[in-house]
């Protein structure tokens, strides 16, 4: 399987010549969209979704979300089906398991909303705005750096206890080249004391994962 990172949150994953994006949001460059088979969104917030991009995929191309995305997502000509923490799907030829309830609290008076995580072929791991533990050992974990509902100490404790062969930063397109410096050295100094991969992939970067 292939990974790769595209603007802020959003990824590409493509084995067999199927191609599922997850959370093509509003900081991420257009282009990771072609081509896609299915699209998975964690949740509501424009940096991971955008209706009007979405609005323009083919009917052909399935969408799978929290009930709450899938109101702002009535009319579009691509079915959207709507998962929750538990279930199970077949999404272009990935298995995908679903983790996770709500997105991580960021301020007293700014609502949680709805916010779930995507396990896809026992593989990777995207937990959206939160971190969230699946509950099973993860080989690729794509894990938040920054944002103004975490701070660094709470990552730290996250790739502690998924424990992951692998760590890719996401949720890092509102850090500027000073942050971004602060991102690679701590995922470095983690994936060292973890005997991992923890590491920061540039917009465009791919890696082939393992299975």
């Amino acid at each position: 399987m292939k990974l790769t990172k595209h603007g802020h949150a959003c990824v590409r994953l493509e084995k067999d010549g199927s191609t599922l994006v997850i959370d093509p949001g509003g900081l991420t460059e257009e282009s990771a969209l072609q081509g896609a088979d299915a699209v998975l969104i964690t949740h509501e917030h424009f940096d991971h979704l955008e209706v009007q991009r979405l609005a323009t995929l083919g009917s052909g191309v399935e969408i799978w979300t929290c009930s709450s995305v899938a109101e702002k997502l009535e009319g579009l000509s691509s079915k959207v089906n709507i998962v929750g923490e538990g279930d199970s799907f077949t999404a272009a030829g990935f298995e995908v398991g679903v983790a996770g309830r709500d997105h991580a609290r960021i301020a007293f008076d700014v609502p949680v909303v709805q916010n779930i995580g995507f396990l896809v072929d026992g593989e990777v791991f995207h937990p959206g705005d939160a971190f969230t533990v699946p509950g099973q050992p993860v080989g690729t974990l794509l894990t938040p750096t920054g944002g103004p509902w975490m701070k660094a100490a709470e990552m730290v404790d996250y790739l502690r206890e998924v424990a992951p062969e692998r760590a890719y930063s996401i949720h890092d397109g509102l850090a500027n080249d000073i942050g971004l410096m602060l991102v690679d050295s701590t995922l470095a100094r983690r994936g060292e004391a973890q005997h991992a991969d923890f590491r920061r992939l540039r917009t465009g970067e791919s890696v082939v994962l393992p299975g």
